[in-house]
């Protein structure tokens, strides 16, 4: 019916273009196929009534419209279906012009789909041309196995026979597959002359043989080998003739040829009796060819390709090689090249696509000197081979298969018969291996995806593995990037059961491969990555410092407004401590609100005003000195959750002079992880008692405590439910303003336990601070939404509403897991102008409220009233965060410009807070690979390799900020990346450790310069960042200075000589796929580590282990030695939102992560 349909197009002067039968809507390569379709104006599809069955259908019964296909109407053309035409009907004559006969569809390397226009001169020519070259006759009779619609199979089977009108047997694929000898005993009973087949039916009919006697080939005296230019073809043809030799098949019948679709038939090779010389063979060496080379070689050794000849160019033509890359300069005779050929039997252009067409079908080879070869123009064959003796045509591959890594090339087929040749049946499931490359670093790498055999266990795929790889470095000298193994007829099919390369490459690159097995071997292949950075010598500090200039620029040295002029009134000095200010306000303004705080429902569960917070602190301190004892300066622990009595109990301790320490309450759900914490700071601030609630004590003395610690050991427990209402006999007042206040306990990011202590002097001055930043009265009310254990957090929610008078409305973290929504709901009912939150709660609201403004909107959530919303923290402004959350609540009214996050560390817990009044925090790109090398260059927006860095809120006042180096500690200039320094009333004056290790860290608070400035004493951040003199003027008509953090120091990854910040690196894999829901790196030994948590189907797991190296090689030139893939929520995050990457590294180690698959990139 094809041919039928065939002729019928060409009568009816229409242009067939012949395609593969859809069978489902996701066929590999089918979208690509309607693109095609509806750049030729396809309107009309032929089928038969079989084929149409089997069509998708729609729920109409229609055929289904396949994707990216343009509207066709179905025609069946059976003959039941068709009338006969009328007796005076008959097709117009036509002579065989430059007009299209026909289009054939081609799929290149980068899987686009182009039609090969053959016109109606070429196709005679091309059936002439084979009639002569294969001598058919008429009557002959001719088995043909390949797909009659294209290539050969359409040449041969279709076009050529019925022009020398010969019998043709067609045998489907189908049939093939389920008895491969079809086409043999085909052969035998119609007692063909001519066979048309490739070298896979070859193949599978040696299998099948076994049993059969009386079969014949003696009738054979043509048997076309239409994939003779595959290296693997010969074997084949070899393996084939030793069994079948003994059954009537003569040598000289085996007939290789070559085609493309653009030069249609190449070559063939001529039987004797039709003049063509001896068949030969030539045995080359693999590592000459790879530099484009030809050199025999011996034929035992194994790095040799051997390969046969397919004949002589077709009658006709005239055939030459050219350089495959630039100018078509022809070749020497040792070197390879593209085959090109000058002929009237090929095809004409690629249809509709003008420039690409030109390049291939007239191209001009010219001689060394320039000159051209021919005045006619010469059509590249897409073939890489030599001419050898008796003008012979060898081909050595395509240019499709072609991967240049580094200077040298390799076939993409030379590839596959290498790794067929391990063990193949035993392992590779029906010898399905694909190998193709992918660009990563500017150079191609080898990806060789293969599918194993059901049965295959895991030891045997890697035993395989490691074979082929050493293979293939062997053979070809060259490193596999990356190997994978696949389930058994999981890899996209092309329409006659091959691979569908492009296909696979593309789901490979798009994470959708799915594999069950991967091996990368980038450290052995990437071999291009720029050389480790050497540090340079300084140059020495004097040499560098002129005034007030560092190297010809401004000294990076910043401040906030002065605070000194606020200390005439009698007031400032009378309440210097903030013990003093709460019974001052208990007496002046017993009855004024201090403190909300919220339940998870947004009801108000408790509300203190000063009197009652006043009293409540009084019964606290009694307690502590009757019952538990104590005297002044001992150290209290509070445990307590987020709420008023934690407050209460803060005070109670300054009251009767100890010293409070606050502690995040163990987690009942988890207290083999919580607890322990808990008990070290306890232990470690060398805490004489423990205030906590009713529920907590039961926590901490209760059974599963038991497992987690030794509970006999704690110091004395305070339960402050049901203390009786005393007061104190006086009230402790410090005897200067350097005693100790509180301490301040938190773990840093990278698992290091540090407290720090807090004078009243540096108490006050943190609370003045903030007031005069935020502009906070009595009349003012605060939304704080921050965990009240440590760092700002901990000032904003017992320290700042005393001091300012203002109210604050509390919402406790945890509630948000219930209501996510409470916060904003609180800011909104509050009308709060001012509100503070951390990364976690903004992460939160983001995820779970960002579709649901609507709803929210409804029930009266309105964020207009917001002047300032800052994010409390300790790291790099996380951009992309602050700007999704603002879009996402513009809906509610927020403005553009409130939020804003807020700079501080362990020894100054509140350097930045962007506050009420001063120009809008500013943003600048910079280029991240500068980065890596201490440098700061500021680039465009959207440049490459820019990362964008915006301003950690203002300097607080009272605070000078200056910019140093971290290790010569002399000052830099405006733009340089050092560390931040601080120097401010407010920081803390010193760490407090039981190990008295307090000699290493001393110079954290206590750091002078090196040069220029000397007599300041300054506190050291370990954060590397800038200052930059912007052009806005800040509220004392200055031009405002802008400090930009970029890192903690201790979190770096010092790799390649370069300095690396995980957040960069995070950010990359991130955006790698979409399954991977967070990310974590850090360094084992001398590998970078990169722990990925997968949210998605566990059989997407392999798929991110290639694409995570190669965003990482990509973006950062860094190759990934371990990949560990993990489920959602492995990773540790603290309160404030940052990643623990050191707890996950000691997990890693200690082999507690439960991964889904871990990877060692070789």
């Amino acid at each position: 019916m094809f041919t039928v349909a065939f002729y019928g197009c060409l009568l009816a002067e229409l242009v067939p273009v012949p395609i593969e039968v859809p069978l489902t809507r996701k066929d590999a390569g089918s979208q690509q196929v309607g693109f095609l379709l509806g750049s030729c104006g396809v309107a009309l599809a032929l089928t038969t009534d079989a084929c149409q069955k089997g069509l998708p259908k729609a729920q109409t019964g229609e055929v289904a419209a396949f994707k990216g296909w343009p509207p066709l109407t179905w025609l069946v053309i059976d003959g039941k279906h068709l009338t006969k035409p009328p007796k005076d009907w008959h097709p117009s004559a036509q002579d065989a012009g430059a007009g299209t006969a026909y289009i054939e569809y081609k799929t290149s390397k980068e899987g686009s789909t182009v039609g090969v226009a053959v016109s109606h001169a070429s196709l005679l020519a091309q059936c002439q041309a084979l009639t002569q070259a294969c001598g058919y006759s008429e009557a002959e009779t001719l088995t043909n196995v390949l797909d009659f619609k294209r290539d050969a199979g359409l040449w041969h089977g279709v076009l050529t026979s019925v022009m020398n009108r010969m019998h043709v047997v067609s045998i489907p694929y189908a049939l093939m597959k389920a008895n491969p000898l079809s086409w043999i005993q085909k052969v035998c009973a119609y007692k063909a002359r001519a066979a048309l087949v490739k070298s896979r039916d070859m193949h599978w009919s040696l299998l099948a043989q076994r049993g059969q006697r009386d079969v014949s080939l003696s009738s054979l005296r043509l048997l076309v080998v239409a994939d003779g230019a595959n290296p693997w073809s010969i074997s084949s043809c070899d393996a084939f003739l030793n069994v079948f030799q003994a059954r009537g098949l003569r040598p000289e019948v085996i007939c290789p040829c070559a085609s493309s679709p653009e030069a249609l038939t190449v070559a063939i090779r001529r039987p004797p009796d039709l003049g063509g010389p001896p068949a030969r063979r030539a045995v080359l060496s693999m590592s000459c060819l790879s530099h484009g080379v030809i050199r025999l070689d011996a034929e035992e050794k194994l790095s040799v390709l051997t390969v046969q000849d397919v004949g002589q160019v077709m009658p006709g033509a005239n055939m030459c090689v050219v350089k495959v890359e630039g100018t078509p300069y022809l070749c020497k005779t040792d070197e390879v090249g593209e085959i090109c050929v000058n002929s009237s039997a090929t095809a004409t252009a690629y249809y509709g696509l003008l420039g690409i067409t030109k390049n291939i079908f007239e191209t001009v080879p010219v001689t060394a000197g320039g000159a051209p070869v021919s005045d006619r123009p010469f059509t590249r064959t897409g073939l890489l081979g030599f001419i050898g003796p008796d003008n012979l045509v060898f081909v050595v591959g395509k240019l499709d298969g072609l991967m240049v890594v580094g200077v040298r090339r390799h076939n993409a087929d030379d590839i596959v018969a290498t790794a067929l040749a391990v063990e193949p049946m035993k392992f590779v499931y029906r010898g399905r291996i694909a190998v193709f490359s992918v660009t990563v670093l500017h150079d191609d790498r080898v990806v060789l995806v293969a599918e194993q055999r059901p049965d295959a266990s895991e030891e045997d795929s890697f035993q395989w593995m490691s074979r082929v790889l050493q293979a293939i470095d062997s053979i070809h000298q060259v490193g596999v990037y990356c190997l994978a193994l696949v389930p058994a007829n999981t890899l996209p099919k092309a329409p006659l059961g091959g691979i569908h390369v492009s296909e696979t490459k593309q789901r490979f690159l798009e994470g959708m491969l799915h594999p069950c097995n991967v091996l990368m071997c980038p450290h052995t292949c990437v071999t291009n990555l720029p050389k480790p950075r050497q540090k340079q010598p300084e140059v020495g500090p004097a040499s560098m410092v002129v005034g007030n200039l560092v190297a010809g620029k401004r000294i990076a040295q910043a401040s906030g407004r002065e605070l000194s002029h606020l200390e005439d009134s009698d007031q400032a000095r009378k309440l210097l401590f903030l013990p003093d200010v709460l019974r001052w306000r208990a007496s002046t303004t017993p009855e004024h609100l201090l403190f909300l705080l919220l339940s998870a429902k947004g009801t108000v569960t408790s509300t203190t005003t000063c009197i009652q917070l006043h009293k409540k602190a009084e019964r606290v301190a009694a307690a502590l000195m009757e019952k538990a004892r104590l005297t002044t300066g001992a150290h209290v622990a509070l445990v307590y959750p987020p709420g008023v009595d934690l407050i209460a109990a803060f005070y109670g301790c300054l009251y009767c002079g100890c010293v409070p320490v606050t502690v995040r309450p163990p987690h009942p759900q988890n207290l083999a992880t919580t607890l322990p914490t808990v008990k070290m700071i306890v232990e470690v601030s060398k805490s004489a008692c423990v205030l906590t609630t009713q529920a907590i004590t039961r926590l901490l003395k209760s059974k599963e405590a038991l497992a987690a610690v030794d509970v006999r050991t704690w110091p004395t427990i305070l339960d402050t439910d049901d203390i009786p209402k005393k007061k104190v006999a006086s009230i402790f007042r410090p005897p200067s303003p350097d005693v100790l206040a509180y301490l301040d306990f938190s773990v840093s990011t990278t698992g290091i336990l540090a407290g720090v202590k807090m004078s009243h002097a540096a108490t006050s001055a943190l609370c003045r601070s903030i007031k005069l930043q935020c502009e906070l009265y009595p009349s003012r009310q605060i939304a704080i939404c921050l965990d009240p254990y440590c760092g700002l957090g901990f000032a904003l929610w017992c320290l700042c509403s005393v001091y300012s008078g203002h109210q604050s409305v509390l919402v406790p973290p945890p509630e948000l897991e219930t209501n996510v929504s409470l916060w904003l709901w609180a800011v909104s009912q509050y009308k709060a102008r001012v509100t503070f939150c951390s990364y976690s709660v903004m992460e939160m609201c983001a995820r779970g409220l960002g579709a649901q403004t609507a709803v929210l909107r409804m029930k009266g959530v309105n964020l207009s009233c917001v002047r300032t919303c800052m994010v409390v923290a300790e790291e790099r402004p996380r951009i992309a965060l602050t700007q999704s959350f603002s879009k996402l609540f513009r809906d509610l009214g927020l403005p553009a410009r409130a939020v804003s996050t807020t700079f501080g560390c362990r020894v100054n817990v509140a350097i930045c807070l962007q506050g009420t009044a001063g120009p809008d925090p500013t943003t600048v790109y910079v280029d991240m690979r500068a980065l890596r090398h201490d440098r700061v260059r500021l680039v465009e927006r959207g440049s490459p390799h820019s990362l964008p860095l915006t301003e950690s809120g203002k300097i607080l006042p009272g605070v000078k900020v200056i910019i140093a180096h971290s290790e010569t500690r002399g000052p830099l200039g405006d733009s340089h990346l050092g560390e931040v320094w601080v120097s401010s009333p407010h920081s803390a004056t010193g760490y407090y450790t039981v190990y008295g290790e307090e000699g290493l860290h001393a110079d954290h608070f206590s750091a002078r310069l090196s040069f220029g400035d000397t007599q300041t004493v300054w506190a050291r951040t370990g954060f590397l960042g800038f200052l930059r003199r912007t052009e806005l003027t800040d509220a004392s008509g200055e031009r405002h200075d802008a400090l930009y953090v970029v890192g903690s120091l201790d979190e770096t990854l010092e790799l390649r000589g370069m300095r690396y910040h995980p957040v960069d690196i995070e950010t990359s894999v991130i955006r790698a796929h979409r399954s991977i829901a967070e990310c974590a790196v850090f360094t084992w030994t001398n590998l970078l580590v990169v722990v990925v948590e997968l949210d998605g189907l566990e059989q997407d797991a392999l798929d991110l282990v290639a694409l995570v190296t190669n965003v990482v090689l990509e973006e950062h030139h860094l190759v990934v030695g371990v990949v560990v893939i993990v489920d959602p929520g492995v990773i540790p995050i603290n309160s404030r939102g940052e990643k623990q990457r050191m707890h996950l590294r000691d997990g890693f180690l200690a082999d507690q992560l439960d991964p889904i698959y871990v990877a060692y990139n070789m």
